[in-house]
């Protein structure tokens, strides 16, 4: 998927993602925002570099964009996900607040 299908903050999250690159992860956020992840709330940037080091960057994530839409500040995608905790497909739901996101939500597999 090209990466001008998605809005650049999401881009940059993923893209911190695939780089192995905590800083540059926790960066993408706002102060205040948040990983949701199967209704694990990490917020801030401590809670967000911390699930960064136990299920992105630190299992070996690598993270692949299948499809997106976006209407207005939401972003959904539908994505591949590799690491050592995880491997499989997820939707993600990001909602971005200017040049940053707010919130990026892994919600349960139903």
């Amino acid at each position: 998927m090209p990466s001008s299908d998605l809005p650049a903050p999401v881009q940059r999250m993923i893209d911190a993602i695939n780089a192995a690159d905590t800083e540059a992860f926790v960066d993408a956020f706002t102060a205040d925002g948040f990983v949701s992840d199967w209704g694990t709330v990490k917020a801030g940037p401590d809670g967000i570099r911390a699930w960064a080091g136990t299920d992105a960057i630190g299992a070996g994530a690598r993270m692949t964009v299948l499809s997106s839409s976006t209407e207005g500040d939401t972003t959904r995608i539908r994505f591949d996900w590799v690491s050592r905790k995880f491997t499989g497909e997820s939707d993600g739901i990001f909602v971005t607040d200017g040049e940053r996101l707010a919130s990026f939500t892994i919600p349960p597999a139903h």
